[in-house]
């Protein structure tokens, strides 16, 4: 330990009381500096080959090649990807997952997410050093526990925020999805019923949805696009109902891949589960309003209670203090 004590105590003689916080700022931009070309060197893309091939000045005596890559106002973060991404197959399939759940489909969506958490870390500890440096400028020197808690904590924050803002927004998501699902079961099974097939159905039921709850009514796009894509429907049923993550959604798209395997009547199964649908969202408000009378008590007993008690045992109180000043 003396070994550190003596850097310590160098590092404070040569730099001033931020010493040792300044040296492993310094460290640590060092380090990453250093890691970034490690992580930045990819091979060469095929795709790009051919662009370059194609903008070769003899390019005019073979035949032109078409291009491959259309491209997008984030390719700046492309030759970042692998510092970006993780490598890992299903790591990335999870994060994938997880932001489509939060409504962000985009084809950059987790290169996004992860740019965002290393620029809000590092603004976050500039601006934490800044505090620092100002607060040490004072006439109190602040210890190095001090110093370490206001340079790490907005660094911590910044890297945590788009986490929380993603966990959020798929809580939002999920619970305007379940809100919004009893109600689009009811149309589906009118449009059925009025001799629409199920393709156009969820075409018509997106449209109407849009204005109540657009996420319910992107999901249902989306699956109308699949579908007239060509896609199998059972597999693009099971795709939204993993997308959206709440077993309602999956209960349903079992029950509609069932009644197609089968042969049953579709309107039959729509109305039996729109039924079923319509009851859990009622028992879900009845639950909703029995636990109201329990959260209230404590707030009840919080500002109702002490102001009783004021009012009741004040005077008395009062009284018994004139009394005994008398003596």
């Amino acid at each position: 330990m003396s070994i550190f004590s003596d850097i310590n105590g160098f590092l404070v003689e040569l730099l001033g009381p931020l010493g040792p916080l300044i040296a492993v700022g310094v460290l640590g931009t060092a380090l990453v500096v250093a890691t970034l070309p490690m992580f930045l060197v990819k091979k060469e893309d095929p795709l790009d080959r051919l662009k370059r091939q194609r903008l070769d000045p003899n390019a005019a005596k073979r035949e032109p090649t078409q291009a491959l890559r259309v491209e997008t106002k984030n390719d700046k973060l492309e030759k970042y990807a692998g510092f970006l991404e993780p490598q890992d197959e299903e790591e990335l399939s999870n994060m994938q997952l997880k932001l489509l759940r939060a409504g962000y489909s985009g084809p950059n969506a987790v290169r996004t997410f992860f740019f965002l958490q290393f620029a809000l870390a590092l603004l976050g500890l500039a601006v934490g050093g800044i505090y620092a440096y100002l607060k040490s400028q004072g006439t109190e020197v602040p210890t190095q526990a001090d110093m370490l808690k206001w340079v790490l904590g907005p660094g911590v924050v910044g890297y945590m925020g788009p986490k929380y803002w993603v966990t959020r927004r798929s809580a939002e998501r999920e619970e305007m999805i379940i809100n919004g699902f009893p109600d689009s079961l009811d149309m589906m099974l009118v449009c059925v019923e009025a001799g629409q097939s199920l393709d156009q159905s969820i075409i018509r039921v997106s449209q109407e949805l849009r204005a109540s709850y657009p996420p319910l009514a992107d999901e249902f796009e989306m699956v109308a696009y699949e579908m007239k894509a060509g896609k199998d429907k059972a597999s693009v049923l099971k795709d939204m109902s993993e997308r959206c993550g709440v077993s309602d959604i999956s209960s349903f798209t079992t029950v509609l891949v069932q009644s197609q395997t089968f042969g049953t009547s579709i309107a039959d199964a729509l109305r039996v589960y729109a039924e079923e649908m319509r009851d859990k969202r009622v028992m879900r408000a009845e639950e909703k309003a029995n636990k109201l009378p329990t959260k209230m008590t404590l707030a009840t007993m919080m500002f109702t209670l002490p102001p009783l008690m004021i009012v009741l045992i004040g005077p008395s109180l009062v009284g018994m203090a004139e009394s005994f000043s008398q003596f």
